[in-house]
Formats: C-alpha cells, sequence, structure tokens
C-alpha cells in the first residue's frame, strides 16, 4: 500500500480517537453540570466537632435522600418485610424497645438494636466492635440471617428493577444501585443523626432559663464523683469512652453471646460490649446487649449490687454502692440527655403516604 494511503488512514484514525475523546469530555462535564449534587453542611451546638466523613463517599444532600428512603425499604429484606428502621424507632431513641430485636419470618435476632443517636462518632459498630466503618454497617443486619436475610449482591438486583432508585442512583453516586450505593448511602442517612439539643446541652450551653433540678444536681454529682463512677466509661461529649467492658452481668457465657469475643477470638474478651453513648438512655430500654434489664432503676441496682465475679468483669464496679435515693438522682440526671427535637425532626422519619 502507498505510504500516503497509510499516512492518511493513521490520521485518521487519530483525528477519530481525538474527537472521541473530546465527546467524552465534554459528555462528563455536560453530566456533571446536569447532574451537581449539593454538600451537606452540619449545624452543630458550639464546642461540637463535625463528624469525619470519607473522602470516597462525600455527605450531600442527594446522597442522604437516597440513604433515607432506603432506610425505610422493606424490599432490602429477603421477603420484603423488615427494613431498618423496623429495629430503631424514633421514639425509643432509634433503638428497639424489645429485648432482643425480631428479623424476617419472626425470627429472634442476636442482640438488642441499640441506639443511633450519634452514630457518625463511633470509631467502629455493632456491639462488639466488628465493624470498622459505617460506609459497610448496613450490611451486616442486611445479610443477618436472623435480621433481614438477604444477600447485598441480590438486594442491588432487585433494587435496580426499581426505575426511580436507579435514576437517584446513576445520578448520585454514577452508577446503577447495588450493594455500594445502598450501604454508602445509608450511611449518609445515619451520619447526619446528630442529638445535640438536650435539656443537658442547653444548660451546660447557659441558655436562658434552662437549670438542673435539686435532684438532677445530686445525680450530676454522683455521676461524675468517686461514689457513682459512671463517667470512668460514660465520659466525653457523647457519653462513652468507646471501651470494650465485661459489666458483670453474668457469670458463666456459656450458651450466651461472648460480645467481643466473638471477633478477636481471645478469652479475655469474653463478655466485653461496646460501652454505649448514654444520650437518649431514658428512651432506649430494655439495656444491655441481651436487653435483660427493663429499666435505669434496674441497670443501676445491678451496679450497687456489684455484678457476678465473672473473670473479666470491670473492677471498679466492685467499689460502686449506691443507696436506693442515690440511684434515682443518678437518673434524674440520666432524664437530662433525652433530646425531644432530635426524635420528632422530620429529617429522620417516615413521611406517611
Amino acid at each position: 500500500m502507498p505510504l500516503s494511503i497509510l499516512l492518511n488512514k493513521y490520521c485518521l484514525k487519530n483525528i477519530t480517537v481525538y474527537c472521541i475523546g473530546i465527546l467524552t469530555i465534554l459528555s462528563i462535564c455536560q453530566c456533571n453540570k446536569t447532574n451537581k449534587l449539593t454538600p451537606y453542611t452540619f449545624k452543630l451546638r458550639e464546642g461540637w466537632e463535625a463528624p469525619d466523613i470519607p473522602g470516597k463517599n462525600p455527605l450531600t444532600k442527594e446522597s442522604i435522600a437516597l440513604g433515607k428512603s432506603l432506610f425505610f425499604e422493606t424490599a432490602l429484606s429477603i421477603d420484603s418485610t423488615v427494613s431498618c428502621a423496623s429495629c430503631h424507632h424514633a421514639q425509643f431513641g432509634f433503638a428497639d424497645d424489645k429485648p432482643l430485636s425480631l428479623g424476617v419470618m419472626g425470627r429472634t435476632g442476636l442482640r438488642n438494636s441499640g441506639t443511633l443517636t450519634n452514630i457518625a462518632y463511633l470509631p467502629y459498630f455493632n456491639r462488639d466492635g466488628g465493624v470498622r466503618t459505617l460506609d459497610i454497617f448496613a450490611s451486616v443486619p442486611l445479610q443477618d440471617h436472623d435480621e433481614m436475610g438477604f444477600n447485598l449482591l441480590l438486594a442491588g438486583e432487585r433494587m435496580r428493577t426499581n426505575e426511580e432508585y436507579n435514576k437517584v442512583s446513576k445520578k448520585v453516586y454514577r452508577r446503577e444501585i447495588d450493594g455500594f450505593v445502598i450501604t454508602r448511602s445509608i450511611a449518609s442517612f445515619l451520619r447526619t443523626f446528630i442529638s445535640d439539643n438536650s435539656r443537658y446541652d442547653k444548660i451546660m450551653g447557659n441558655e436562658k432559663g434552662q437549670s438542673f433540678t435539686e435532684a438532677e444536681k445530686k445525680g450530676k454529682a454522683l455521676f461524675y464523683g468517686s461514689k457513682g463512677k459512671c463517667s470512668s466509661c460514660h465520659s466525653g461529649n457523647q457519653f462513652t469512652n468507646y471501651t470494650f467492658q465485661n459489666n458483670g452481668l453474668y457469670e458463666s457465657y456459656k450458651n450466651k453471646d461472648r460480645g467481643r469475643e466473638r471477633v478477636t477470638l481471645d478469652p479475655v474478651d469474653e463478655g466485653r460490649f461496646r460501652v454505649a453513648t448514654l444520650r437518649n438512655v431514658e428512651l432506649t430500654a430494655p439495656y444491655m446487649h441481651d436487653g435483660s434489664l427493663p429499666t435505669l432503676k434496674s441497670v443501676l441496682q445491678h451496679y450497687s449490687s456489684k455484678g457476678s465475679s465473672h473473670k473479666n468483669k470491670n473492677s471498679i464496679l466492685n467499689e460502686i454502692n449506691l443507696t436506693p435515693e442515690e440511684e434515682d438522682d443518678i437518673i434524674a440526671f440520666l432524664k437530662t440527655l433525652t433530646d425531644h427535637e432530635f426524635i420528632t425532626n422530620p429529617d429522620f422519619t417516615q413521611i406517611e403516604n
């Protein structure tokens, strides 16, 4: 073939590739222009730091809206009967009022579903700390046999049959809805679950007309003092030090949930569970990982009794000795941590049709 023809073909080929490249860039730019997302900005009480947001899952109003829809979506369970919201109710501080949460087909879960209050601040997830990031947290209940009983890949396939979900997913995540989109968008929604407007917060913020009652003052002193010792574990702004503790609930964990040991396989972690936040604790009964203590009074009585003699029990329990009146004062203080605006915020609740 003559050299001139080869050169013409070479040039034509490169011009074509060049044009396709330009068209692709223009297409991407146009897509980004039409699908512009709106960054979400936290509105926090003075002194509060915003939660860390992973760079690979930026927090936008659009991702939050998608996550909210999926949080209430029963089609994410194998028989389309259970959603995330089935075990996390607003009126109970986004926890469950059943000792052991119920899943698909009437199955009983392993644990009581804990509060989602300020979940974005946790360094790890589940009561045993087995999940390291909120971005994949939703995959655990979704795939747990006794909770939602499904498969993340199959859940994605099912969601892709919904045109609206697919449309929104493509706009927000530039891909059809799948397991990645499901878990990341639900995580975005949960990161907005900020509770910082309890009476305690208002009082500590010196807001006009806000003050502790005498019982609450006594309870606060006991909570932070050497007699109650509550703040040795329930410390800081979130009323937890995020450690794993055995609080003397059982003498033996044979045939029981072994807590952190299920993750580490280390006997030293038997019966240890992540210290829970006390924010909205008034609403989150029953208490403990298995919902075995029905009231705050029973919790304080358990600590006053010093608990079991399990080898892993936190020894600080042996130093607690509260009178019934002192227990009541601590409970009065704990109730100041209830944030009624948080649990009634329409941003977190489902809009009824």
